[in-house]
Formats: C-alpha cells, structure tokens, sequence
C-alpha cells in the first residue's frame, strides 16, 4: 500500500486539497470556466459550482443551459453512487465523427446539500481538449474515477492515481 506523501504547503493564493472538508461543500465560482471538445467551446458559464474535498482536486459543475446540447449523447454508460451528492448519470460527447464516451457527469437527484447542482454537468478534463478556469488550463486529475482540475492555484497531493484510494 502506498502511503500518503507530506502535505504540499500552500503558497500565498494556493489552497491545499488537505484543508478542504470532508464531508465536501459546494460553493460558488467566481471565475469562468469553459470547456472546449473537437475544436469548439461546448461549454462556458460564469455561474459554475465546485465541489471541494479532502484530498482532491476542484470538481467544476456547469449549468445544462450553457451547455451546448446537441454534443452530449446521453445516457452515456453505467451510474455510480456517492454517498454525499446521490446517484450519478453520465454523458457522452460527439461532435461530427469524434466521440468522448463518459466525458462528464450529473447528479439528477442529489441530495439537498447538493440541490444546487441538479442541472449541472462536471467534465473529465481528460476526455476533452481544454477545460479552464478564468485565464488557466486545468490539467486532469490522475485516475478516472474522481474527475478534479488541477490549476496553480491547487496543491496536493492528489488522490487518484494508483496506489491512492486508502488515502
């Protein structure tokens, strides 16, 4: 079993997923956050949500209406449960021959500590081109389970990666 590495200390306007809560909040987000897939922004809002964690990167939600509709292909295959925001749904992406099978995901039902989030989408930064937030890239989180996006402004380290689920 790996274990967690020491905790990355914060910079002056860094914040440390190790100070986030668990059970998770959600809070607004000030920036915008834009999300681009074969070539095109399908994505883009300033009245976004994120999910803050223990241990993980930002999970960024999206309005459903500054989604554009005609690329998400759902249902996308399988659900999954989380104990703190419900059960999930997830969606594909395609735009002409390009396909991104389970490129996000949305809670229908969550529950109300969640209620914000029921018309919203979180993106797989590793199955679209570009996800932003205001100015800067996000990279993806490692794994393909929790989906964060990891700016300057996170430090880790991040759990996702192989060996980090007992974290």
């Amino acid at each position: 079993m790996l274990t967690r590495p020491e905790r990355v200390r914060p910079r002056l306007g860094q914040e440390s997923v190790w100070d986030y809560p668990r059970p998770p909040i959600l809070e607004p987000v000030e920036d915008r956050l834009r999300v681009v897939f074969a070539g095109r922004t399908i994505a883009e809002t300033d009245a976004g949500y994120r999910v803050l964690e223990t241990s993980h990167p930002p999970v960024y939600y999206i309005p459903r209406a500054d989604i554009l509709g005609e690329v998400l292909v759902e249902p996308g295959s399988g659900r999954s449960f989380c104990e703190f925001k419900g059960m999930a749904r997830y969606w594909s992406l395609r735009i002409g021959e390009r396909d991104s099978i389970n490129a996000a995901w949305s809670y229908p039902d969550p529950t109300p500590r969640f209620a914000a989030i029921a018309d919203y989408l979180a993106f797989y930064a590793s199955r679209v081109d570009e996800c932003w937030i205001g100015e800067e890239q996000a990279t993806a989180q490692d794994g393909d389970f929790y989906g964060g996006w990891i700016t300057s402004r996170v430090v880790g380290p991040f759990k996702g990666s192989r060996g980090t689920l007992a974290w």
